[in-house]
């Protein structure tokens, strides 16, 4: 027995449905930060990272001290 194209579609629909709210889910989560408050998150995130240096020539350059300020 063949699945009727209208229940593969309806199935389709039903898919890209879903996964668009889970990417709204976590895109609101994104938006209630306050910007000070992100910027902040990020200068401790980045002082946590512990400095080393990079190899020459590999093209990553390594991370900068949070300003104090």
């Amino acid at each position: 027995m063949r699945p009727s194209w209208k229940l593969v579609g309806l199935a389709g629909l039903a898919g890209v449905a879903a996964t668009g709210v889970i990417v709204a889910r976590k895109r609101r989560t994104h938006q209630d930060l306050d910007p000070d408050d992100l910027r902040e998150r990020l200068h401790r995130r980045l002082a946590e990272v512990p400095a080393e240096p990079a190899a020459p020539g590999n093209g990553v350059a390594a991370p900068a001290a949070p300003d104090p300020g």
